[in-house]
């Protein structure tokens, strides 16, 4: 069985100490973490011996690109990259960022795979929503310039990202990575593009109702995800999460949908080699 973990963050800081309990004991004081020279590499290699076969890592900001290539380079095969900015990493004027970013994909033909992670964020920053919606318009057309998936970043912002969407000259294609919303959102997303969903950790929290909205997206149009290092599934909750935790969100899937884990790993893995042209 080989799952791919279609949204991972295993080259990112979080990954460059060891690991420490989220809530110690009371009373128990814990010694500084111990740095970790090989970073995301130990990550790559869990992964991998837990049957994950190939791991996508987008990017949130600039200074993401030279530990994103050097796992690529570590793991060839093993590894692909997205390309983009993220909604919260925009300063006042990223118009210098985006020129940067198209430039990279224009002179790195076939290294990228996808342009994300991107989209709207106003959870976080609601005052920036003019802003994060001229950025991600901008990120959107690069994509369709280059023939080139998505992934988009959408909280708190629905109806802002479909806006920029409907917007577009010819019609995208890509993933709401970290999906969470009501089947009416499901409809309303593939009014305004050939999208997918990507599926993690949320799907398995206790008080989660995504369950009963996995059949009207249907397996062929869900990814597998983490998030990793954020949103660790049930039974490692309060943990760091990592792409080698993705076979608990695959069985989550298929208890959801009824199906063996066999199919929905063969399924999604079909799916994302298939979205992102691995």
């Amino acid at each position: 069985m080989e799952l791919i973990d279609s949204h991972t963050h295993l080259y990112c800081d979080d990954f460059l100490t060891e690991e420490q309990p989220k809530h110690p004991k009371k009373g128990v004081i814990l010694p500084p973490p111990l740095p970790t020279p090989r970073g995301g590499e130990e990550a790559v290699e869990r992964a991998l011996q837990a049957g994950v076969c190939h791991m996508m890592f987008p990017a949130n900001a600039l200074d993401e690109i030279g530990p994103m290539k050097r796992l690529v380079a570590l793991f060839p095969g093993k590894v692909s990259m997205a390309m983009g900015l993220h909604p919260t990493e925009l300063t006042d004027n990223p118009e210098a960022a985006l020129d940067i970013i198209e430039r990279e994909i224009e002179e790195n033909p076939g290294l990228y795979h996808a342009v994300g992670e991107i989209g709207i964020d106003l959870y976080w920053e609601p005052e920036k929503r003019e802003r994060q919606m001229r950025a991600f318009d901008r990120q959107c057309r690069i994509a369709l310039r280059h023939n080139l998936p998505i992934i988009i970043h959408c909280r708190d912002g629905l109806d802002e990202t479909l806006e920029v969407l409907r917007g577009l000259p010819s019609i995208p294609q890509g993933v709401f990575h970290s999906f969470g919303g009501t089947v009416e959102d499901v409809a309303r997303i593939r009014e305004t593009g050939d999208f997918h969903f990507g599926i993690n950790g949320i799907l398995t929290f206790k008080n989660s109702t995504l369950g009963s909205v996995l059949p009207s997206i249907g397996i062929d149009r869900i990814l597998l995800e983490t998030d990793s290092p954020y949103l660790a599934p049930v039974p490692f909750r309060r943990r760091r999460n990592q792409s080698a935790y993705l076979p608990a969100i695959a069985q989550g899937v298929a208890t959801a949908l009824s199906l063996p884990i066999e199919e929905v790993a063969s399924r999604t893995t079909a799916n994302t080699r298939r979205l992102f042209n691995l």
